[in-house]
């Protein structure tokens, strides 16, 4: 698999976990409302923790690319 396409999944997942736990307490436990609050709280995490992440791979050089 092509090195962008890594970096964009490896993001891309962990957004899509953190969404679905939240859903998923809010489902399966519809009567406690604070089920879904671990899964807000890894959510936030995880758009901090992606941004960090997305200026690594920014300036994470693939071993193909000439330095300019």
């Amino acid at each position: 698999m092509p090195l962008e396409k890594v970096k964009a999944l490896s993001i891309e997942v962990g957004m899509q976990n953190s969404g679905l736990a939240t859903s998923l307490a809010g489902t399966a436990f519809s009567g406690l409302a604070m089920a879904t609050v671990p899964g807000a709280v890894f959510s936030v995490w995880h758009n901090i923790s992606g941004a960090i992440l997305a200026g690594f791979y920014r300036r994470w050089k693939n071993s193909g690319e000439n330095e300019k």
